[in-house]
């Protein structure tokens, strides 16, 4: 089976015919997506210099003939792609040959290439407009795409391939689901999520771990955040309830706890939805009762407890957890699951301070070693240090820090590129993390109630036996 469809190449605005033929085709004969140049195959032209002899077949047509090369189309190209796993790279190079073959009749030259970077193989086929003679040029007409696929579907036919069923509008799936991409917003309160996390004493730690991610900082009336992507700026006041300066000041002066991630986007229907019950410990009613709760509590806590331990039961049924020495293994993975992510983020979350720190001292480095340099051909003179004493001490805690690296100084743009990686790295670690705790929370708390309810049962069992025995006695 192959879907394809047919695309009219122009000239871009400020180039020349023969490098805009050159874009398209040194991208359809990428050696990584053909490969290493092995999926690419030609006609009456050699894919090393097709670019060449596409434009002097043209300067040749426009001798012929005498008519210019306005805004004209330099050439086309088919894409055609094959179904998943029903083809081989090299049969999708031959069929994507002989489709070209037929549609062009052999009258104009043409390059295939074989992609296969993609789960789909597919082919880019490129012919030029103007055909072997020099003399005409192919002009595309009305519903020349179905055309094209008919083509295409008679070859894969003959080779033994599927092809695409046709049907009507009505009986066609539409897609109603669309992936719903992050805003910037969001994007920034997952940000301060992960900064939280290392546990910041005030606001300017935050907004320097916040810089240390690669966030540019606008301080003003409100202080505002840009991302690398962010063509502006936006100020924290916008992002809603619990990232908002004064309720992130709150949370500094303990006044409350930070909550990450309080879901502050929309829906386009505003309808509740209840949320799905959590388990929950169960409560030690008599403990409570000797506080000095009264009655009205005694009844609530018996229909906590009743709802939680269903709650726990259905828990534990969905998880298929019916042994408890099973529950007890579960319970205790899941903590050491838990451990492990929390030591991995606190090992990439040390590897973004020392990068951040290296970067640093690189810089200061490059600004002050001349600085540093007539520090010492001056015999290292009190009155050379007393002088450029801040410059001197930065440059000797720089030096000092390249001592500690082992082979060659890494270059910054080395540091930025680990940088976004272990950023990455820790963002993605970050969700499993959230993942693992609850997880654990669950089964840790599902594990507590059901010793609270053997306990329970034990406890009257014990009862029950001293009451026979006090009757018998």
């Amino acid at each position: 089976m192959a879907a394809t469809r047919l695309i009219a190449m122009h000239m871009n605005k400020g180039k020349s015919i023969q490098q805009c033929l050159k874009d398209r085709t040194d991208y359809a004969q990428n050696p990584e997506k053909t490969d290493g140049g092995i999926l690419v195959s030609s006609y009456e032209c050699d894919p090393k210099l097709v670019e060449e002899q596409f434009a002097l077949a043209k300067r040749e047509y426009q001798h012929n003939t005498g008519r210019e090369n306005n805004n004209d189309v330099i050439a086309y190209q088919i894409r055609q792609a094959f179904k998943t796993g029903e083809i081989t790279p090299e049969e999708a190079n031959r069929i994507g040959y002989e489709t070209a073959m037929r549609w062009t009749k052999g009258r104009h030259a043409f390059i295939v290439a074989t992609h296969v970077d993609k789960a789909h193989i597919h082919n880019h086929i490129i012919y030029n407009s103007t055909n072997l003679d020099c003399n005409r040029k192919f002009r595309d007409f009305h519903l020349s795409g179905i055309a094209l696929h008919k083509v295409s579907d008679i070859v894969c036919l003959e080779n033994g391939l599927s092809v695409i069923t046709p049907r009507k509008p009505s009986e066609r799936s539409k897609r109603t689901v669309y992936p719903q991409r992050k805003s910037y917003r969001e994007e920034i309160r997952e940000s301060i999520d992960i900064c939280m996390e290392q546990k910041p004493k005030d606001m300017e730690e935050l907004i320097k771990l916040l810089q240390e991610m690669g966030y540019e900082i606008k301080r003003g009336k409100y202080v505002s955040l840009k991302g690398r992507d962010q063509k502006k700026f936006l100020r924290m006041r916008s992002l809603g309830a619990g990232y908002r300066e004064e309720d992130l000041e709150k949370v500094f002066s303990g006044e409350s706890a930070f909550t990450p991630d309080p879901k502050q986007q929309r829906t386009d229907e505003n309808v509740y939805v209840k949320p799905e019950p959590k388990v929950d410990m169960l409560l030690d009613i008599q403990a409570m009762i000797a506080k000095g709760k009264g009655p009205g509590y005694e009844r609530w806590a018996k229909v906590h407890n009743i709802k939680q331990m269903a709650q726990t039961l259905l828990f534990l049924e969905e998880h298929g957890l019916r042994d408890y020495d099973e529950l007890s293994e579960k319970a205790r993975a899941a903590s050491e699951r838990f451990g492990e992510i929390t030591e991995k983020q606190k090992a990439l979350e040390a590897r973004l301070v020392e990068i951040a720190a290296l970067k640093k001292h690189i810089i200061n480095y490059s600004k002050t070693k001349d600085t540093y340099a007539e520090y010492r051909k001056s015999g290292y003179s009190k009155k050379v240090f007393e002088e450029h004493r801040e410059a001197i001490t930065l440059c000797k805690a720089a030096k000092e820090a390249f001592s500690k690296i082992e082979g060659k100084l890494p270059k910054i743009k080395e540091l930025n590129q680990e940088y976004s990686e272990v950023l990455q790295e820790k963002k993605k670690t970050y969700a499993e993390y959230r993942q693992a705790k609850q997880d654990m929370k669950d089964l840790q708390t599902a594990k507590y109630n059901v010793d609270r309810l053997l306990k329970s049962e034990q406890s009257k069992e014990q009862d029950e036996k001293q009451k026979t025995t006090e009757q018998t006695l």
